[in-house]
């Protein structure tokens, strides 16, 4: 997978397998594979949306970028250093770099200081913003970058609304002048009309900044709004993965399909058929051999239950984890690269 941009972020064959405790009379040790085997890249002034059902590991990958937990083998290139081979005495300057927004705003932040302390904390420990009131001017700075005044400083994080208080984590992250921002989940605990405000928010100092972010989520519609491109987890792996326009305009994968179609309309007047899915996820104790989803899939063929899938590309900003589709795909490309005339293939029409 390429893209026109620089990578800023390239993760590969990225793998974190959490052993279970051994039972009581004994038997072989197992393990939650919640990352087996994934792979992207973020490009400078990207967004990549990362989604999936709970459980598939989007968290756990987020987790993984940042250091918090170690990876079992892989690598994460992040600015050409490796940071699944860091140690923690190495992780400081990264960090500067690479900083989170977390889902729940009043657990990511200290309850016993205030606001301005909270932030100027951050910018003591990088040594950032010069002496003391160099650091208060810097606080006030971001608090009206991320809309919030000046005198919010003085206050304590329960004085806040949650879209207030996700502002303040927003401006944390922000005070040491990141490159990419990791946001796990972070408007799933706000309301809707709250969730708008945040993602704009998060949009606008995309563009103003050149940040590049890292947004996981299961909201379908707010990835939509949010990212260039879309990476699809299912069962620890991602199974397509592509421009947004490709995977909402034409999704390839059917776990793709099954997902969007569970998504809410909200136009009452509009209706669709929606793809049922087969039986429940199965355990990432124990996931089913070849293709993860065909014990749920309505295309399964025989093959798919032995025949390991492999991303392969099927549009010029798209690729799928499905021999199937991607089989169909090619062929439907073949079919209409065979009607065009000569001045249409030297010209083709743009995506």
């Amino acid at each position: 997978m390429t893209e026109d941009r620089r990578p800023l972020l390239s993760v590969r064959a990225l793998k974190r397998h959490f052993a279970l405790p051994r039972r009581l009379l004994g038997g072989p040790t197992q393990a939650v594979q919640a990352v087996d085997g994934v792979s992207f890249n973020i490009a400078e002034g990207e967004t990549l949306g990362l989604v999936g059902e709970s459980g598939c590991g989007k968290s756990t990958t987020a987790r993984l970028l940042l250091g918090l937990i170690r990876p079992d083998s892989g690598s994460i290139l992040f600015e050409e250093t490796d940071l699944a081979t860091l140690d923690r005495t190495r992780w400081k300057p990264v960090r500067r770099r690479l900083q989170m927004i977390f889902q729940d705003p009043s657990a990511s932040l200290d309850p016993r200081m205030s606001v301005g302390e909270t932030l100027a904390e951050v910018m003591q420990i990088h040594s950032l913003g010069g002496n003391r009131r160099g650091r208060e001017d810097r606080v006030v700075e971001l608090l009206e970058q991320v809309g919030l005044k000046a005198e919010h400083r003085h206050r304590f994080p329960h004085q806040f609304s949650g879209g207030q208080r996700q502002r303040i984590g927003i401006a944390r992250a922000l005070a040491v002048e990141p490159k990419l921002i990791v946001c796990d989940e972070p408007v799933s605990a706000l309301d809707v009309s709250v969730q708008a405000q945040i993602v704009n928010l998060l949009e606008d100092l995309r563009a103003r900044l050149g940040l590049s972010y890292l947004f996981v989520a299961h909201d379908l519609s707010v990835v939509e709004h949010l990212s260039d491109r879309v990476a699809v987890m299912y069962l620890g792996r991602i199974v397509e993965i592509g421009s947004t326009r490709a995977i909402y305009g034409a999704p390839a994968h059917p776990y793709t399909e099954a997902l969007l179609d569970a998504a809410p309309i909200a136009d009452p007047g509009r209706r669709r058929q929606r793809a049922l899915l087969q039986g429940d996820v199965p355990s990432p104790v124990d996931p089913p051999s070849g293709c993860r989803f065909h014990t749920r899939c309505p295309m399964r063929q025989p093959e798919c239950s032995v025949r390991e899938q492999v991303l392969e590309q099927v549009a010029p900003d798209q690729w799928v984890a499905c021999h199937v589709r991607a089989a169909v795909r090619r062929a439907v490309n073949d079919s209409s690269s065979s009607n065009q005339s000569p001045t249409e293939f030297a010209h083709p029409r743009p995506m």
